[in-house]
């Protein structure tokens, strides 16, 4: 008898999403001078019945949690970090707006790197077009 194949942690992630029936996740990306098109993006997905993940600060805008200079740069790795969780955890990923930043062209290449397929809301910015 052959021991049975162990499952990768992206592989069990698939079979617990499975087995609890739910819908596809997106992740929206982008940068946050986009937030106006996320919410929009949201919606439309959310509307199709996908399950939408999204950057949850706009540290564009003013905010006590990030007014201090060290603690928005640490703040900043710590949503960065988030951020590619939210990659890992989602099937898919839409990158919203018409610029690709430098934070967003990591995003687009580690979800890249996982096999997500990664859909634009302006195509001609996909740097890999």
């Amino acid at each position: 008898m052959s021991d049975p194949q162990l499952l990768t942690p992206e592989e069990k992630l698939a079979e617990a999403k499975k087995q609890l029936s739910l819908p596809r996740i997106v992740v929206i990306c982008g940068s946050t001078r986009f937030m106006a098109e996320m919410t929009e993006a949201d919606l439309r997905e959310t509307n199709a019945g996908k399950i939408v993940v999204k950057p949850g600060c706009d540290m564009k805008s003013p905010h006590q949690l990030w007014s201090d200079p060290v603690e928005a740069e640490a703040l900043k790795v710590r949503l960065d970090d988030l951020h590619r969780a939210k990659i890992r955890l989602a099937d898919e990923v839409l990158v919203v707006g018409g610029y690709i930043g430098d934070s967003t062209r990591a995003e687009i290449a580690y979800a890249r790197s996982l096999g997500k397929p990664v859909l634009f809301t302006h195509p001609e910015v996909d740097p890999d077009a």
